[in-house]
């Protein structure tokens, strides 16, 4: 596959400017510095009616201007003008689809099980690469052998694509207590060999929210997982993102990974326990007048402050 420039793409809806609309990422060598051919790395785009920002993901991919790229989208039938917009890129796509799937895990392990890459990744549709992210990931997986998986920084985007604030979630080492209590990578910013994802195994579709925390937690068991200080991706919030519902299903989800891979009595476990019941009296007392339904809600966000506090605490790398 041949670089990809600005010109080859379609040009940018009215008014749109900067990276990736009116600016590329740095040109590449044809080859690698020690003369070896780019790793071909294969990106899965899973998408379902994000119209809005589904083009701004496509061309931060593209625009990577990579010279050994396969990207794959994995539309869920989307309704809303994203397959219009998905033909506009269709002659640089290795793959697309238009498709009800069986969510979004489900889509994901489809787009890996047709791709031929030996480094793999996924971007959600409504976020984006950082200029040159493929070309510092495919140079830092040549550093050595040893090296399985790579992740890195990235950066909170508002709708606008504005930067919020870094993602300081990111961890650039910890112990086994600790991604089992907190994830400390940022799925955008990861990339992983073929060879880990075939020992670990596709993502758990039973999943819903978490199933790249799951699935994270199953890699650093299973290889020792590599940080880039690097910037990589942007990591978009809007409120119809999923992650940010905060619902009584994805706390659940959320305390089950960390029984799971951790034990029952370790913070997370207990933390979102904890919540779950704030959830539970918060809908009972709906509608209730405030001098009945208040120290209900106090007497279990009370505990629940305390919890996070000091249970995270125990924590800290």
């Amino acid at each position: 596959m041949l670089q990809i420039t600005l010109h080859d793409l379609p040009s940018p809806p009215p008014g749109k400017t900067g990276w990736p609309w009116t600016e590329a990422g740095p040109p590449l060598p044809e080859t690698m510095p020690d003369g070896a051919p780019w790793p071909r790395i294969s990106i899965v785009t899973p998408s379902y009616n994000q119209v809005r920002f589904i083009e701004e993901t496509i061309r931060s991919v593209l625009l990577q201007g990579y010279p050994n790229l396969e990207y794959i989208i994995m539309d869920g039938g989307s309704t809303d003008g994203s397959v219009e917009i998905i033909r506009k890129y269709e002659k640089h796509l290795s793959y697309w689809v238009s498709e009800p799937d069986e969510g979004q895990a489900n889509a994901i392990n489809r787009g890996f099980a047709l791709a031929t890459g030996n480094i793999l990744a996924w971007l959600n549709s409504d976020d984006t690469y950082e200029p040159g992210a493929l070309r510092a990931v495919a140079k830092e997986f040549a550093v050595g052998l040893d090296v399985h998986l790579v992740y890195g920084e990235g950066w909170y985007i508002d709708p606008e694509s504005r930067r919020i604030r870094p993602c300081r979630f990111v961890r650039r080492e910890f112990t086994p207590a600790y991604i089992c209590n907190r994830d400390p990578i940022l799925q955008q910013a990861a990339f992983w060999t073929r060879d880990l994802w075939e020992r670990v195994g596709p993502l758990c579709e039973s999943l819903y929210w978490v199933f790249d925390w799951d699935w994270f937690i199953r890699a650093y068991k299973a290889n020792r997982l590599h940080y880039l200080p690097r910037f990589l991706a942007n990591y978009r919030v809007h409120p119809e993102a999923k992650t940010r519902t905060k619902s009584l299903e994805q706390r659940k989800e959320q305390a089950w990974i960390t029984a799971r891979h951790g034990r029952w009595w370790h913070p997370n476990h207990l933390v979102q326990q904890t919540r779950i019941q704030v959830l539970r009296v918060e809908s009972l007392t709906e509608g209730w007048p405030r001098p009945l339904a208040w120290p209900l809600r106090t007497a279990t966000s009370l505990p629940l402050k305390v919890l996070e506090r000091v249970l995270y605490g125990m924590y800290t790398t």
